[in-house]
C-alpha cells in the first residue's frame, strides 16, 4: 500500500471546475415503445447485434421494475409481465449501455458509449460531462463505464478514457484522468474506491483527508501552472491511496469492487480471481480454491450474505458461469445446471430474492434458488 507520488498524481489527476450543465431532451411516448408481450416474455433483439452482444448491467428500481443495459440493443425494462425496449430511436444517447443508476428522486442515469443519459419516466436527456482542461474544453461524450451516487448527493462518472468525474450539482471535478474506471464503490466509512481497467489497480479516495481546495471544487490553477505545483499535488496525493500488485492486490486490472456486510472490500480481477481486503491484508481466492474461473466480471452479495461471482472467458471463449460462495466453499453454476450462457456480466437480486444473470449473446435468466427460467430470444443459427 502506498500513497500516490506527486509526479504520478500530476499524470492521473487534474481538476476542472465548470458551470451549470445543459441537457438536451428527447420526449418519447412510452406506450408506443416496443413492448414484448406474447407468451414467455423475452428480450427480443431489435438492432441486429451479433452473438457477442451482452446483457451487461442491470438494477431494480424503487417501483420494482427491472432494467437491463446491453451492448448494442439499448435498454430493456421488465415490469414483471413484459419487456419494453428503449433505443436511440426513443432518445437514448447510445445503444451500448455500460451502467445504470437510480437517484433519490427516481431519475434513472445511464452510462453509454455516447456519454451520460437521464430518464425521468417520460423523457431521455443527454447530460454532457464538462470538459477536462487537460484534454479539451469540450464536453466528454465517450463511454461511461460506471456511475455512483455518494452519501453527500454527488454523482461520480467513471469513463473509459478520462478517469472519473464528480458532479456536485453545480460543477465537475476530474480525477485519475488517465485511467479507465470500470467500477466505483462508496464504503461504509464514506471512502470512494475506484477500479482501473487500464492496469492501474485500485484507488481509495479518503474524504476525511480531502481538504485541499482542488478537491473541494474551488481550484483556480490553470493548466499552464501545473508543472510548478509540486506542493499542491503533494497535498492532493494525501487523499488517494493506490493499491497495486506490489502492495498485495491480486491483479492490476479490476472489474468490480464491493463491500460485504462485515466491512471487507472484495476486488474482482481480470486474470487472478478475487481478493478480500480487511483494511490490513489481502486474502486470495482462485480456481485452486474452488472458484469457477479466475476471470471475474461481477460480484454480488445477496440478502443472506452469500457472494456470487460472474465469470467471462478470454478472447471470446466460453466462460465458466457463476460461482456461489457461502463463506466456506464454492458452488459453481454453468449451462449444465440451467444457466443460459457461461459468460456472465451482471447479477441482480430482485425484491423476491431471485437472482437474474445477464450474459453474452443477449442471454438473460432468473434463478429462484431451485431452477432457472430463460428470458432470452433464441434465433435459429
Amino acid at each position: 500500500m502506498k500513497l500516490l507520488s506527486p509526479l504520478l498524481l500530476s499524470l492521473l489527476f487534474f481538476p476542472s471546475c465548470n458551470g451549470q450543465v445543459k441537457t438536451q431532451s428527447s420526449k418519447i411516448n412510452v406506450s408506443e415503445s416496443r413492448t414484448i408481450l406474447a407468451g414467455q416474455p423475452t428480450i427480443i433483439k431489435t438492432q441486429g447485434t451479433d452473438r457477442y452482444a451482452n446483457v451487461y448491467c442491470g438494477m431494480q428500481d424503487k417501483a420494482g421494475n427491472l432494467w437491463f443495459g446491453t451492448t448494442g440493443e439499448g435498454i430493456y425494462r421488465f415490469d414483471g409481465k413484459s419487456f419494453t425496449n428503449f433505443t436511440e430511436k426513443d432518445g437514448l444517447s447510445n445503444n451500448t449501455v455500460w451502467s445504470i443508476l437510480e437517484d433519490k428522486t427516481g431519475i434513472l442515469w445511464f452510462g453509454t458509449n455516447g456519454g451520460v443519459c437521464r430518464f425521468d419516466g417520460k423523457n431521455f436527456s443527454s447530460f454532457p460531462i464538462s470538459g477536462d482542461l487537460k484534454y479539451s474544453p469540450e464536453a466528454y461524450q465517450g463511454p461511461v463505464l460506471s456511475i455512483l451516487l455518494d452519501k453527500t448527493g454527488s454523482l461520480w462518472f467513471g469513463t473509459m478514457y478520462h478517469g472519473v468525474y464528480r458532479y456536485d450539482g453545480r460543477t465537475f471535478a476530474n480525477f485519475l484522468s488517465d485511467e479507465a474506471v470500470e467500477c466505483i464503490l462508496e464504503d461504509k466509512a464514506g471512502n470512494i474506491w475506484f477500479g482501473s481497467w487500464s492496469n492501474g489497480g485500485a484507488y481509495c479516495f479518503d474524504k476525511s483527508r480531502a481538504n485541499h481546495p482542488c478537491i473541494t471544487n474551488s481550484c483556480k490553477h490553470g493548466l499552464q501552472r501545473r508543472q510548478d505545483q509540486t506542493e499542491h499535488y503533494e497535498e492532493i496525493a494525501k487523499s488517494f491511496t493506490n493499491f497495486r500488485k506490489q502492495d498485495g492486490l491480486a491483479d492490476d486490472m479490476i472489474s468490480d469492487i464491493i463491500e460485504d456486510r462485515m466491512g471487507n472490500i472484495w476486488f474482482g480481477t481480470r486474470d487472478h480471481g478475487v481478493c478480500r481486503y480487511d483494511g490490513k491484508s489481502f486474502v486470495y481466492f482462485s480456481e485452486k480454491d474452488g472458484l469457477g474461473s479466475n476471470c471475474i466480471t461481477y460480484i454480488l452479495e445477496d440478502k443472506i450474505g452469500n457472494l456470487w461471482f460472474g465469470h467471462d472467458g478470454k478472447w471470446g471463449n466460453d466462460g465458466r458461469g457463476v460461482s456461489h460462495y457461502d463463506g466456506k466453499s464454492f458452488t459453481n453454476f454453468t449451462t449444465k445446471e440451467g444457466l443460459i450462457n457461461n459468460n456472465v456480466f451482471t447479477i441482480i437480486e430482485d425484491k423476491t430474492g431471485s437472482l437474474w444473470f445477464g450474459s453474452r449473446d443477449m442471454g438473460l435468466c432468473r434463478y429462484d434458488g431451485k431452477s432457472f427460467t430463460d428470458f432470452s430470444e433464441h434465433v435459429p443459427k
